[in-house]
């Protein structure tokens, strides 16, 4: 027997509406528990034996759920701001409520971004223990010195004497006004990948996460835009944080 929980709740965290209108739903005979109608929305359901339907259409119970956002410039990596969008708005009217970001993206940073409300999953990608790698597409102003990939290699230490993990730095093109660059990093402190640049003496002008893990972004997804993870996908980050829905 799984974990009950009250009607209401199932419905509206399956996004049916609020719990005011799942009752008014309910007195009008709109919603079936095990195909009878259920007027009493405070009673409880276990959601992996009992069969639930709304207007006639089954609605099935889930835990947990998963987006991959490809987040915009201008956009916070927050569910609540007062002055800028966030990342939980453009999700839309159609998803749950209670997803949140996976970590944080700058303002003006792009890329990938995972959307849930799995907190395990979220601590465990999260977490130094994991050593999970994060990659990062960077454009740069100003000439890399001879020995950056070296020195990113090492472990760099920031301008205001912060220390850092030792990164993987791949420079695509080069020039003396300025690089394209892959850099691959294993923390996530506050601006760090803009901080690590600003160490050699350069600006990151732009900035966009490709991958987190064995998570990399769908580059059919236009910025703004989402899906939910794939099975595969889904299987393989819960594999590489040694994640057991059973644990």
């Amino acid at each position: 027997m799984g974990k009950e929980l009250r009607l209401d709740k199932y419905l509206t965290e399956m996004n049916l509406g609020t719990r005011s209108q799942m009752k008014e739903a309910a007195k009008k005979g709109r919603i079936q528990v095990n195909g009878a109608v259920e007027k009493k929305t405070d009673r409880k359901i276990d959601p992996d034996r009992d069969t639930v339907s709304f207007d006639g259409r089954m609605i099935r119970y889930n835990k947990f759920e998963y987006y991959m956002l490809h987040k915009p410039d201008g956009v916070v990596s927050a569910t609540e701001d007062r002055i800028h969008p966030t990342v939980t708005g453009l999700l839309g009217p159609d998803v749950r409520k209670d997803l949140f970001p996976v970590g944080r993206l700058d303002i003006d940073t792009e890329g990938l971004l995972l959307m849930t409300n799995d907190g395990e999953l979220a601590h465990r990608l999260l977490s130094p223990k994991k050593h999970v790698d994060k990659v990062y597409y960077a454009e740069v102003e100003g000439r890399l010195p001879k020995d950056a990939v070296r020195r990113m290699e090492a472990g760099l230490t920031l301008t205001d004497g912060t220390p850092v993990k030792p990164a993987k730095l791949v420079i695509t093109d080069f020039s003396d006004e300025g690089s394209k660059v892959l850099l691959t990093i294993r923390e996530g402190k506050f601006h760090q990948v803009k901080r690590m640049f600003e160490a050699l003496d350069c600006r990151v002008s732009y900035l966009k996460r490709m991958s987190m893990g064995t998570l990399k972004l769908d580059e059919s997804l236009k910025p703004g835009e989402f899906r939910p993870l794939t099975e595969r996908e889904l299987k393989e980050l819960k594999e590489l944080t040694n994640y057991d829905d059973e644990e």
